[in-house]
């Protein structure tokens, strides 16, 4: 059982923030489950489980020091491919893909979205 039912990121420019998850989450078998309207977009493989949102009291959206969402991969291909997308698509380069030496056969990308979030993405599977 997850012990998160999602996350959620903010984003100052939603039509933008749309075409880089679309793009990049993709790559991990994620498609956009939903829209809510004007405000954010939600994420996720057969349940939702990340969204995009506007923030609620109309301030604009900032990142968190500190703060990471990372995403689960089935293969280091899809590491790969994720990475490649979101810095294709305009995201910021936060550690190439490879291997991790704080547990055996972690690989992982990560990365920034347009609005600064940081994202990972991981893998434990051997090569």
């Amino acid at each position: 059982m997850s012990i998160f039912t999602h996350v959620t990121v903010g984003t100052n420019d939603l039509s933008k923030a749309r075409k880089f998850y679309d793009e990049t989450l993709g790559k991990l078998g994620f498609k956009r489950l939903a829209d809510l309207g004007d405000n954010g977009s939600i994420w996720g493989v057969d349940q939702p489980s990340f969204f995009v949102l506007k923030p609620a009291n109309g301030q604009p959206a900032s990142v968190g020091n500190g703060v990471t969402v990372s995403f689960q991969a089935s293969n280091r291909a899809q590491i790969n491919a994720f990475h490649d997308a979101a810095v294709g698509a305009g995201g910021k380069d936060e550690g190439a893909a490879g291997p991790r030496g704080w547990a055996e056969n972690a690989y992982a990308a990560y990365v920034r979205d347009l609005d600064g979030n940081k994202l990972a993405v991981y893998c434990f599977k051997a090569e």
